[in-house]
């Protein structure tokens, strides 16, 4: 018996193993299996986009064998490993955002596109940078703008910068991205990120998302802090969100909104900020009054035609289309010009003024004597005429009267007449003609199209949706609001983008007719 005790032992040990083998995993087990497959999977997918998403930047922006879009001026070769990490973390979950390279980031020197700022790295983010992370997004890298946010001379070619060259359009590479925010288009049309942040004083996120086939956002002013952010108008300026779908802008937004105390436009930004995704997937155009804004259609048949097709669809779902009749006054453009000039010269002194470091240049006299220090790198294609004429003092109360004229014409008599005369919730007009040649000897060649001056000025919000293309190119709808009904003019927008019927382009990195 002894001797078969080891045995009997050995015996049990493997039929007890085999008992363990057999055993069916019980219900919380599998549900544990299950969740980590889930989330394992979701972190994959995660990391693919990120990485895919580099990919493109290198191919399509780097390669000289590719298109050389020149739409981003500097990435994160990293940013898949970090969008894993972040792939279930807040709202972003892993998201890729590229940023506009007037806005500060720790990580990247801060240009405004200008050889004057190219050491400008500050080592600090711009709260909207910093909700974006603390929010699980990943900073992808800068985007190539046009200098100064355009406003250093009006023969400029959109989407030109020292930094960063010539921002192509996707879907045509000879033709312009618009800007400022050129190269935040450019990239996400090409599938270079997920989504991006630009800037606008008038029209600057609205013309390069229309010509590049995207969303792009202009919040009322006030909604997004401002802070670390090259200045033009503090009047005017803004960051929005620009991305592939209303539902995906919404969702930045809802992450970039905030109050914050060094910026005092927002100090209602947290009482009048919500969750803009709320019931986006399921918002109605039915019994809604929109306003048509018919003499800013224009004459281009293409557009008109393509706008005809998107009022059907505005018709079809539901919605009650108002013609209105308007023609702004020419006052209104006169003192925004006035409004820019002073607050230019005031609000980027007081910005370099403060910058960390040595950045090289302290006041606008400054930037104006590096450039014709530089003329060969930076005056080549055009001049500065703007900055010359803004460094020139303007009477504080003739600026005062202009200001306070221009917000009148354009918001009090301006949108909310519109809108309360006739009854309807928001306007709408094409928001640009279709991407003109890009002309670096005689600069842009702009279609007169569109009513986004009017929530430019006033700070209301505004909304460009894809609704179509004239001869491959894109063009965009806007919807405009009163000021605070960011959430009502995503959610118009979103319905719309949901009935559209016409088809889209999709970009060819190709020059146009190719």
């Amino acid at each position: 018996m002894r001797r078969l005790l080891p045995f009997l032992i050995l015996a049990l040990v493997f039929s007890q193993g085999a008992e363990a083998k057999t055993r069916k995993p019980s219900k919380a087990e599998m549900a544990a299996t299950e969740a980590k497959a889930r989330l394992d999977a979701e972190t994959a997918a995660v990391r693919s986009a990120a990485a895919a998403q580099v990919q493109a930047i290198q191919s399509l922006d780097d390669d000289p064998k590719g298109p050389q879009l020149d739409a981003v001026i500097v990435y994160n070769p990293n940013a898949a490993y970090e969008a894993a990490l972040l792939a279930h973390t807040g709202r972003l979950q892993g998201k890729t955002v590229l940023i506009k390279d007037n806005v500060e980031t720790r990580d990247f020197p801060t240009t405004a596109g200008s050889l004057a700022l190219a050491n400008n790295s500050t080592g600090r983010d711009a709260p909207l940078v910093t909700r974006i992370r603390a929010d699980g997004g990943v900073i992808l890298g800068k985007t190539n703008l046009s200098e100064w946010a355009n406003i250093r001379s009006p023969m400029s070619s959109s989407g030109w910068s020292g930094v960063g060259g010539q921002t192509r359009n996707p879907y045509a590479t000879d033709r312009s991205a618009c800007g400022s925010s050129s190269g935040s288009g450019a990239a996400v049309a090409a599938g270079m990120a997920w989504g991006a942040v630009g800037t606008e004083t008038d029209g600057s996120i609205t013309c390069p998302a229309s010509v590049g086939g995207i969303v792009g956002f202009k919040p009322t002013v006030g909604l997004i802090s401002r802070t670390g952010i090259v200045p033009i108008s503090h009047s005017q300026d803004t960051p929005g969100p620009m991305t592939m779908t209303v539902p995906d802008a919404a969702l930045l937004l809802t992450v970039l909104a905030g109050s914050d105390a060094r910026d005092p436009a927002t100090r209602e930004a947290d009482a009048r900020r919500s969750d803009y995704t709320l019931g986006i997937g399921s918002s109605s155009l039915r019994g809604v009054r929109i306003g048509v804004l018919t003499r800013q259609s224009g004459n281009h048949p293409g557009v008109n035609r393509v706008f005809d097709q998107a009022k059907q669809d505005l018709l079809a779902a539901g919605a009650i289309l108002v013609p209105i009749d308007y023609d702004p006054p020419g006052e209104m453009f006169r003192d925004e010009g006035v409004v820019l000039y002073f607050e230019l010269r005031e609000d980027l002194n007081l910005y370099l003024g403060g910058l960390p470091g040595n950045p090289g240049v302290r006041t606008l006299s400054e930037v104006i004597m590096f450039n014709k220090n530089n003329a060969l790198t930076e005056l080549r294609w055009f001049g500065q005429e703007t900055f010359v004429k803004a460094d020139k003092p303007v009477d504080r109360v003739t600026y005062e009267k202009a200001r306070a004229n221009s917000l009148r014409l354009a918001g009090p008599e301006g949108v909310d007449k519109l809108l309360r005369d006739n009854r309807v919730a928001v306007l709408i007009a094409p928001t640009s003609g279709p991407a003109w040649p890009i002309d670096l000897v005689t600069g842009d060649h702009f279609i007169d199209v569109g009513a986004g001056s009017l929530a430019a000025i006033a700070g209301y919000p505004h909304l460009t949706v894809p609704m179509g293309q004239v001869e491959g190119l894109p063009v965009g709808i806007s919807f405009i609001g009163p000021k605070w009904a960011d959430k009502l003019v995503l959610d118009v927008g979103a319905a719309y983008e949901r009935a559209r019927t016409a088809p889209l382009p999709r970009p060819g990195f190709k020059r146009w007719g190719e």
